[in-house]
């Protein structure tokens, strides 16, 4: 999953502008950008988003600047074939393809940004193809010849339920990781802004607000409370969507009694399986600080899973 986050924004931002895009459209060993990656390339010469991490962006500048001047798209390839490798390649051992076209018609047109942009806000995915024989980038599937599909998904989002210390430290990291967070709580003297500042606060009864968030692929769901009033009930509504993460802090004792009340309560045997519980990953975490990264490895571990 390719985070164009930054790359969707300045589209938007430089509405009207000319300017190209380049897209790895394909990868092979330890490739530093996943495919779909994206770099956009404004005609003044800023630039946002990465393709490599670095590497070959200089060339892809170059590349740009000359599509922008009327030359047509170009797929490029880099790895690590000679000893230029250092100069324009990947000195990591990987290999990728990089497609540069013009943002217009021609190529990718600028209103599928919009449409990008808008199917996200709905909590959708929408995907993009390109022929590759035209550069030419559109919605409607191409029939024939190589292909290159991006689909972009909607934002990642966290709810986090319970606004303990742990939440303190895992709000921290999502936001350093770009996912939006919400922190769900109806106890009114944990949920404050003193301790969680620049965070969305949401103080109603947790299967309400969970549901009202409509969680997706991309969306985590967390519980932190220790209270089976308030995580039972969030469980639940995240366990009837289509949640891409479901977590319940608690030790292996503690979510066995959690799978009963659950099954007891109407959950399914395979839905009480989608929850990771004890949450996180085994790292031996001591503390909210390291416990919070457990958590959050994994929830990043399970949206790549998903794809």
């Amino acid at each position: 999953m390719a985070d164009n986050d930054p790359v969707l924004s300045a589209a938007q931002a430089w509405k009207g502008a000319r300017m190209a895009l380049a897209t790895v459209v394909s990868t092979w060993g330890s490739a530093p950008r996943p495919r779909g990656s994206h770099m956009l390339v404004h005609e003044d010469g800023r630039f946002e988003g990465s393709v490599s991490g670095g590497c070959v962006e200089g060339d892809i500048l170059d590349t740009a600047a000359q599509i922008l001047a009327g030359a047509p798209f170009a797929v490029k390839e880099y790895g690590v074939a000679d000893a230029s490798a250092w100069e324009v390649g990947l000195p990591c051992g990987g290999q990728i393809s990089v497609m540069v076209q013009p943002v217009s018609a021609e190529g990718f047109d600028p209103e599928l940004f919009d449409r990008i942009v808008a199917a996200r806000a709905n909590g959708q995915s929408l995907t993009v193809t390109t022929d590759l024989a035209t550069g030419h980038s559109d919605l409607r599937p191409v029939e024939t010849g190589a292909v290159f599909a991006n689909r972009y998904d909607p934002p990642r989002r966290l709810i986090v339920v319970g606004a303990v210390q742990i939440a303190q430290s895992l709000v921290g990291l999502a936001r350093t990781l770009g996912i939006e967070t919400v922190v769900v709580d109806p106890r009114g003297r944990f949920l404050t802004e003193e301790r969680f500042p620049d965070t969305v606060l949401d103080d109603r009864w947790p299967d309400e607000a969970v549901a009202a968030y409509k969680p997706g692929p991309s969306t985590a769901v967390v519980t932190l409370s220790h209270d089976t009033k308030i995580d039972d009930p969030a469980l639940i509504a995240a366990l009837a969507a289509d949640t891409g993460y479901v977590g319940a802090l608690g030790s292996r004792k503690s979510h066995a009694a959690r799978r009963e009340r659950l099954a007891a309560a109407g959950v399914s045997d395979a839905d009480l399986d989608r929850i990771d519980g004890p949450v996180g990953l085994d790292i031996g975490a001591i503390g909210p600080a390291e416990i919070a990264l457990s958590v959050a490895g994994a929830m990043i571990k399970a949206f790549h899973d998903r794809g």
